[in-house]
């Protein structure tokens, strides 16, 4: 090993490359600290230093009681721009699918008005869905859409991508969107939605999306799985 670099980012680089290239599998447990710092011959301390910043680069997570595991790699979504879940999979090479819990027209409650500029006597689409990547549960997402703009359209192509087939069909090109990222602890009834345990950390989006010319014509309610999805800025220069 050379003599410049610290020997604990040495050891860093190598378990990285090994990640990388498959020796390690994601979500693979990795050896004990004891047996990787036999396998460097260094000090349990030097190896831990190298395991801790692969921790923090999110390379590794650590699992109490059970031990230190390559991490999956999250699906993540910009916070600049609006695409579909389905794009948004798609473009990470992964297999987008939804359940639809619940599908049904009423009359807009008073903050799906507020965020629609609806009357509270207006028609929506208020949809519940789980949506999947790779049959994996992301997120819990409740949609509302004014009626008026989806009632020629078939439950299928709604589900399925709704952006797409408004612009199909009703020429209706998505702008930009309004979002609002919180954390909060997963109830009972979204953990069992999520098949994570009640309690544990999730993240709520909040959005209204916008078509090219101003108009609102989505508002969503999403919880995602913290350990499987992150939001992500890009700042323009």
């Amino acid at each position: 090993m050379g003599k410049e670099t610290p020997i604990y980012i040495q050891i860093h680089n190598q378990m990285r490359k090994d990640i990388e290239e498959g020796v390690w599998k994601v979500g693979e447990r990795i050896p004990s600290e004891r047996d990787l710092a036999l396998q460097f011959k260094v000090s349990r301390m030097t190896l831990r230093q190298a395991v801790q910043t692969l921790v923090d680069e999110g390379i590794l997570e650590r699992k109490v009681g059970s031990g230190t595991y390559v991490s999956s790699k999250k699906v993540q979504e910009s916070m600049v721009g609006i695409a579909s879940f389905t794009d948004i999979m798609l473009s990470q090479g992964k297999k987008p699918t939804s359940k639809t819990i619940s599908y049904h027209v009423k009359s807009a409650s008073v903050s799906e008005a507020e965020n629609l500029k609806l009357t509270e006597e207006t028609l929506v689409l208020r949809m519940e869905r789980i949506r999947y990547a790779d049959d994996l549960p992301i997120c819990f997402e409740v949609a509302t859409i004014p009626f008026n703009l989806v009632e020629h359209l078939s439950k299928l192509e709604i589900t399925r991508s709704l952006y797409k087939a408004l612009e199909n069909e009703k020429g209706l090109r998505v702008g930009h969107a309004e979002q609002t990222v919180s954390a909060m602890l997963a109830s009972e009834r979204i953990a069992e939605y999520l098949e994570i345990k009640r309690g544990e950390a999730i993240l709520r989006l909040k959005q209204i999306s916008y078509s090219t010319e101003g108009l609102p014509f989505e508002y969503v309610r999403s919880q995602y799985v913290g350990e499987r999805f992150e939001f992500y800025l890009e700042k323009n220069k």
